[in-house]
């Protein structure tokens, strides 16, 4: 099935994975197409997460400045207008881009500045979460929040979350983060269940308290986390390309999305990072279409699911769900 017209809610999309040649070419001239190939796509697989991630290493050399940061928003948009992505939620770790002259202050809001002007011009209603990383310290986790708590009223900054290398490094030094975060009432997702099994997902839960989960697709692992799941409305934000690419599964035929989605539990469809897994959301819908037999109902229940849980207002989500009823019942 062609997937392509059909409207779609993306969640969990990283800015610093998904720069496209094109930017890459205007933010440095000397890469070649190959050399952008080899940096910044990554193989069918790699050794691990860790190994998965460094390819961002090169992306966020070059996003180190105000006008580099609004080009990679502005080419993300594009990427998201050909994919018809209605909503989008985007995220990125402030930190890592304070490497030269910005401010952490400076770099959300241009980026919050770049996100206002592409919702505007494109019509694609979108947020911003900003990550902590594992290897960071709980100052670097705190200072993380309080620009999420600083920005949230006023701004597209809609969440907080965890991401990088989870089989690595432990989740003490980001606890007091969430609990501030929990506290303030501050929207949390968090990476889990992706590098380490289960456990990692029952203690991110007790720990970080977060309505949402990023992958968790081991969660299949523990029958007691899957009523859990289920019981208290965790919502999965699963990747599938990603997750074969990162050895979570040897094989996309290995995959848990179909297991949990059988079994009720709520999940959307996302790319995670468009330039290292080299995909699109169409793509992924046509890879679950083929390998799980996956069909508009199904894509139709993901989406509204990512609705349900966007963090977002309800108006917004009501018009979200006119958008997707509309064009998945009647198409």
């Amino acid at each position: 099935m062609d997937f392509s017209a059909l409207p779609k809610v993306e969640l969990h999309l990283h800015l610093d994975c998904s720069l496209s040649f094109d930017v890459v070419q205007q933010l440095n001239s000397k890469i070649s197409r190959e050399e952008y190939r080899s940096r910044f796509v990554a193989p069918d697989k790699c050794r691990d997460l860790a190994d998965y991630i460094r390819r961002s290493e090169n992306a966020v050399s070059l996003m180190q400045d105000e006008e580099s940061l609004r080009l990679v928003v502005g080419d993300l948009f594009n990427q998201l207008e050909a994919d018809n992505i209605i909503y989008v939620e985007i995220r990125f770790a402030p930190l890592l881009h304070i490497q030269e002259d910005l401010t952490a202050e400076q770099v959300v809001n241009t980026v919050n500045e770049a996100v206002e002007e592409q919702v505007e011009t494109t019509g694609i209603e979108g947020g911003i979460i900003l990550c902590t990383l594992r290897h960071y310290s709980e100052e670097q986790s705190m200072r993380t929040v309080q620009l999420v708590e600083e920005f949230a009223d006023s701004s597209r900054v809609v969440g907080f979350d965890i991401a990088a290398d989870e089989a690595g490094f432990p989740i003490d030094e980001h606890v007091s983060a969430f609990e501030y975060a929990n506290a303030k009432g501050l929207n949390c997702t968090a990476h889990a269940g992706e590098a380490c099994g289960a456990e990692s997902v029952w203690e991110t839960l007790e720990q970080f308290k977060p309505s949402r989960i990023g992958h968790g697709v081991r969660s299949v692992e523990d029958p007691e986390l899957m009523e859990y799941l289920n019981e208290h409305d965790i919502h999965l934000e699963v990747c599938p390309t990603s997750n074969v690419q990162t050895n979570v599964f040897e094989t996309i035929e290995d995959h848990s999305i179909n297991t949990l989605s059988n079994n009720g539990i709520s999940l959307s469809v996302n790319t995670d990072t468009r330039t290292i897994s080299d995909v699109t959301l169409d793509s992924e819908y046509q890879l679950l279409e083929q390998v799980f037999d996956w069909d508009k109902e199904r894509f139709l229940d993901a989406n509204l699911e990512a609705i349900d849980h966007a963090f977002t207002n309800e108006p917004t989500k009501e018009k979200l769900r006119r958008t997707i009823c509309e064009a998945y019942l009647n198409n």
